[in-house]
This record gives C-alpha cells, sequence and structure tokens, in this order.
C-alpha cells in the first residue's frame, strides 16, 4: 500500500508531463500552419474563449463574433507565442486584444433592446416580480460594464467574474500584478458609484 502512495505523485506528475507534451506538439504544428491543428484547438478551446467573451460583452452575439475572430486570427497570432503561458491563456490575451469593437457593439446592441422593452406591451401577469428585479439589476449591472475603460473592464471580467489570479491576469493582459490590481479597485470603484447612481 506504502508503494501505491508513494507513485502516486509521480504517476500524476507523468501525467501532466503527457499533457503538456501534447499542448507543445499543438503550439509547434500551429506555428508550422497546420490547418488541422487550429481545428483541434478550436474542438479544445472555443468553449473557454466563447465564455469569457460572453462575460466581457454581456451580448451572446458579440461573443460568438469576438471567439469566432480569435480563432481565424490564430494562424498569425500564434507566431509571437513563446510559451510562457498556456495556449487557453493565449487565446484569452487574443480575446482581450480584439474585445474594444465587440464591446462598443454589444453596448448598442443592449441600448437597443432597452428601448425596446421600454414601449408599453400588455402586462405579463405570469412574470414574478422578482425576476423583473433581478433583470434590471443585471441589466444595470451591464450598463455600468459597458460605462468602465476597456482596460478595467477587461480586468474585472477576469479577475471577479472568471476569479482568474492577479498573476494570470497580468500575463493575460501583458502587465504588471500592481497595475491589474490598481485597474481592480478603479474598476470597482466606479461600478459601485455607476450602481449607487442608478438606484433611485
Amino acid at each position: 500500500m506504502r508503494t501505491v502512495a508513494l507513485l502516486v505523485p509521480f504517476l500524476f506528475s507523468r501525467g501532466a508531463e503527457r499533457g503538456q507534451d501534447v499542448e507543445d506538439t499543438l503550439v509547434e504544428r500551429l506555428q508550422r500552419g497546420d490547418a488541422a491543428a487550429i481545428g483541434e484547438a478550436y474542438d479544445q478551446h472555443y468553449g473557454a474563449v466563447r465564455g469569457f467573451a460572453r462575460r466581457l460583452t454581456g451580448d451572446d452575439a458579440a461573443a460568438e463574433d469576438l471567439a469566432h475572430d480569435v480563432f481565424v486570427s490564430l494562424p498569425q497570432a500564434i507566431q509571437r507565442f513563446r510559451g510562457g503561458s498556456s495556449l487557453k491563456t493565449f487565446l484569452i490575451a487574443i480575446a482581450v486584444n480584439h474585445a474594444r469593437h465587440h464591446v462598443r457593439a454589444a453596448a448598442r446592441r443592449r441600448a437597443a433592446m432597452e428601448r425596446l422593452a421600454l414601449e408599453p406591451e400588455e402586462a405579463d401577469a405570469s412574470s414574478p416580480e422578482r425576476e423583473a428585479g433581478r433583470a434590471d439589476l443585471a441589466q444595470a449591472l451591464n450598463r455600468a460594464l459597458d460605462a468602465l475603460p476597456d482596460a478595467q473592464r477587461a480586468t474585472f471580467v477576469l479577475c471577479e467574474v472568471e476569479e482568474r489570479s492577479s498573476r494570470e491576469v497580468a500575463e493575460i493582459l501583458g502587465v504588471p500584478e500592481a497595475t491589474v490590481r490598481t485597474r481592480l479597485f478603479h474598476a470597482k470603484q466606479k461600478l459601485r458609484t455607476l450602481l449607487e447612481e442608478r438606484t433611485p
């Protein structure tokens, strides 16, 4: 039994090494322009990239477009990859770089939808007040996020929504950890102020 216990860390480390080897091979294939490797990277990481894009933009259509742009630009972007992070982290960094246009487009779409929602319509007795209150809060938060500068918005989503460490966020954004903490502090302050201003 003791022998098995001694082997467990060894077996896990070997598994992690094999996983790293597989990723290294995939990156090498991507850098050689292997079209099949792009499909594999898409299959492995699309969910994570789209999930991040959805949290960043607050809009399904914008998230789809942003995730699509990330993988379309991957063959060119991968040439800059030096192996200092995981491929998934690198893809999230590409998404951050592509996000500005998508965030603004999503904000415009949300504003249009909110204007439509203000038009009179028959009351729906089946919608509970609690759901309406939650929807109002979500809209207020999305509007407040729209008002943040791009760098603060990306930092807030990565740290608070995706719960990444400040070290990983610094790696994704290409800034020092101290900058991440400063941006997060200012983002939280601004969000708090904006949400308080909207409270009747």
